[in-house]
């Protein structure tokens, strides 16, 4: 079954039409921050090196598909910014710019003789993301910070996975992902603060390790309460119970849970033990997480005689919290996910029709849209220096002397050209 397939809707405005975005970031956190302000509207230009975003070389099967999902509704400027003279260039964009996102370690901004001082000298309410792995100060401030270290000092590692085996790190980019929409909504605020009296913009610094630690709990509060360092449960929760991964008669999975005493009490009446109810291991929310092992046994024995859509279908019909364990083949089977075009697909030069995730989140009265897909390499330094009045001559140039570059645009599947 095949997703409904749209075309690029070039016309569509959003809420953030207006809105400049000067994207000098690399990798991940940057691109998730500028794709979700760029699907409102904004206009993004992505500023790039010659070799392009780093994000361009993970490729799956030769094709950037990191890039082609987390650049779309962008713009690419591809400048080598080791040249006073693509220095110069970026600086005439400044003034015309609500946002300027750059990653780089701390002081190289300043070095590149942009720091924040003399942007807010070009542009005073211009508001400036700082993406780092650690933040513009502290002692680890000019150590490299990419995600997978973030994600193992942030305590995360060490309490995903089993009890019994090493801690797990993502196999995402989840610190630079939980960084890339903490930063939108940062950035958002600060230009709410310029915009509403008048005001001057701001630095924001927006290391990947802060918005992380953020998001894992009351961990800090948890181990000054007890003096224990929260265990690896596998899919237990250490906060209710029944809560887990369970296997079916097929072998495939369902995730079931109880996390109030209500749907406690619902779950063991509808695998027919209501001596449960009252079973002092089980009575109360505290004691099944003390004996969730035992809780599991008695949910997972149940569980194991039935295929997952047997399950599926009667813990659905008791009014139970649960849901099947899918792959990617799964989701883009499932009618929730076609209906609510949660994927949605895209024609593409390389991978025709493109999947990729529909605008987040869904504004029902200002919608977002997928307005161009991610540009090739410096594919609208033309027109955006034709903006400042750079003739065609001097373009050439530049051109020349490799302080701009540029790689033709091949032809999409229902490019007419």
């Amino acid at each position: 079954m095949s997703l409904h397939q749209k075309d690029y809707t070039p016309k569509a405005t959003g809420p953030l039409s207006g809105v400049r975005v000067l994207d000098l970031s690399r990798l991940f956190a940057g691109n998730v921050l500028t794709q979700i302000l760029g699907d409102f509207g904004a206009d993004v230009i992505k500023v790039e090196p010659p070799e392009g975003d780093t994000l361009r070389a993970w490729q799956t099967g030769g094709v950037s598909t990191h890039w082609k999902i987390y650049s779309r509704n962008k713009k690419s400027l591809a400048l080598d910014l080791r040249r006073p003279e693509a220095i110069a260039l970026l600086r005439r964009f400044v003034p015309t710019a609500q946002f300027f996102i750059e990653s780089f370690r701390p002081g190289v901004l300043e070095k590149m003789g942009l720091g924040p001082e003399i942007l807010h000298t070009l542009n005073p309410k211009l508001v400036i993301v700082r993406i780092s792995g650690w933040g513009q100060d502290g002692p680890y401030s000019q150590r490299p910070g990419f995600g997978t270290i973030i994600e193992g000092m942030s305590g995360f590692a060490s309490f995903n996975g089993f009890a019994d085996r090493e801690p797990v790190l993502p196999p995402m980019y989840l610190a630079d992902g939980v960084a890339g929409l903490y930063g939108a909504s940062a950035a958002m605020i600060a230009l709410r603060a310029v915009e509403q009296n008048g005001g001057n913009g701001q630095v924001i610094d927006l290391p990947l390790l802060d918005p992380l630690f953020a998001i894992l709990s009351p961990q800090a509060a948890n181990y000054r309460l007890t003096g224990k360092v929260k265990p690896r449960t596998g899919s237990r929760s250490t906060n209710s119970a029944p809560r887990n991964v369970y296997c079916c008669s097929d072998g495939k999975y369902v995730a079931l849970s109880g996390s109030t005493q209500g749907m406690a009490e619902r779950i063991f009446r509808a695998i027919g033990r209501h001596e449960l109810i009252e079973d002092p291991r089980f009575k109360t929310n505290a004691g099944r997480v003390k004996f969730a092992a035992d809780l599991d046994a008695i949910i997972g024995a149940f569980i194991d005689q039935h295929t997952q859509q047997q399950n599926l279908t009667f813990f659905e019909n008791a009014g139970v919290t649960v849901g099947p364990i899918y792959d990617i083949s799964q989701i883009l089977q499932d009618s929730h996910f076609i209906e609510r075009e949660i994927v949605a697909d895209y024609p593409d030069a390389d991978v025709n029709p493109l999947p990729m995730h529909h605008v987040v989140p869904r504004l029902l009265g200002t919608p977002g849209s997928i307005r161009a897909p991610a540009p090739t390499l410096g594919e609208h330094n033309r027109v955006l220096l034709q903006e400042l009045g750079v003739a065609p001559a001097d373009y050439e140039k530049l051109l020349a002397d490799g302080i701009l570059v540029e790689i033709r645009k091949e032809p999409a599947p229902n490019d007419s050209g």
